[in-house]
């Protein structure tokens, strides 16, 4: 399978208007073809295949079309450097992902097997270094100020994978340590992809600090609706199998909420939730009872008035095609947890 997507490849953001999207479509299409280059060892063929790997394999290139998005709202969006920027905050992510799957110790990414599975942990590893390196190198072609952003974005990004294999201490609040590791392992890099996009397309300083911080709310909100997702929704309109982080025993938004709670009546859902549930029986009463639980509309509500806090912060961008697209993704990010 090519990595290069097709110019009209459907977009992973709402664009309402079809001019904007057009245009967005073949800035993304270069952004493509560009990763491929990027994802290439100057001399190791065999570094080049497994750093295509993930690539070839898909993606919603969401980061990148954010870069693209916000640079739309600054006087030239098509400046050579927003480019540049889109490809280094998806090489990020591609490398966070080769680390991610040897943590998780993942078989599948995206349909095809993980990279750690096919070359084993440690070509996976340092496989994600290079790209890291790549990301750098591509950095340093955008500024001083560039490079400091995207070292403390990657600072952020590599606390939030550190702090999710640490639970919380006894006087820790074990949610507020869950928020945190989702600002850092999603918000921060998807805040710094509207930040990038609004200083190289140009727009003025309040925009870029607007924008980051809309970045920051919806990329966290984002996962938290996939937490949402992973016990309210069937396996027929997800994708996947209904409480899969549940059986794992991963604490999300909701599992973390219905224990928080102190009625008496939650005793057998806690007790549940704090056990193993790879035995099918259990995972199937705790998925039915943490679905009936209270939890569940708190999680949404939370949910909710983020991206609700996400849009307010779009006031500051002229009405038009480029503030309601930002605002529409903001409400698919609330939506797709009802």
């Amino acid at each position: 399978m090519s990595p290069t997507q097709p110019a009209t490849a459907e977009l992973a953001l709402p664009i309402g208007d079809e001019a904007l999207a057009v245009r967005l479509r073949g800035r993304l299409a270069e952004v493509e073809a560009a990763l491929v280059g990027h994802a290439t060892s100057s001399f190791a063929p065999y570094v080049t295949e497994a750093a295509q790997h993930l690539l070839a394999a898909g993606g919603k290139r969401f980061r990148p079309l954010l870069v693209l998005l916000a640079a739309e709202a600054g006087e030239h969006p098509d400046a050579p450097e927003v480019l540049t920027a889109a490809c280094v905050v998806e090489v990020t992510h591609l490398g966070s992902l080769y680390h991610d799957d040897v943590m998780d110790e993942a078989a599948l990414r995206r349909g095809a097997d993980s990279a750690n599975a096919r070359w084993g942990n440690h070509v996976a590893i340092l496989t994600g270094d290079f790209l890291f390196a790549k990301s750098s190198e591509l950095t340093s072609l955008l500024g001083a100020e560039a490079v400091r952003i995207q070292a403390e974005t990657f600072t952020r990004l590599v606390e939030g994978q550190i702090m999710e294999t640490v639970e919380p201490g006894p006087d820790d609040d074990a949610l507020q340590h869950y928020l945190e590791v989702v600002a850092g392992k999603t918000g921060s890099l998807i805040a710094t992809s509207a930040r990038y996009g609004a200083r190289f397309g140009g727009a003025s300083a309040q925009v870029e600090e607007a924008l980051t911080a809309y970045g920051e709310i919806v990329g966290a909100a984002f996962q938290l609706s996939d937490d949402i997702l992973d016990v309210a929704s069937e396996s027929a309109e997800s994708g996947k199998t209904p409480g899969t982080d549940l059986r794992e025993g991963v604490p999300t938004l909701p599992v973390l909420m219905a224990l928080a709670s102190t009625d008496p009546a939650d005793a057998r859902l806690h007790e549940l939730l704090r056990a193993d549930l790879s035995d099918d029986v259990l995972h199937a009463e705790a998925l039915d009872l943490l679905r009936k639980h209270p939890a569940i509309d708190e999680a949404r509500a939370y949910v909710v008035g983020r991206a609700q806090e996400a849009k307010a912060l779009l006031h500051v961008l002229p009405e038009g095609s480029v503030r309601s697209a930002l605002e529409a993704f903001a409400d698919v990010v609330a939506l797709r947890s009802a």
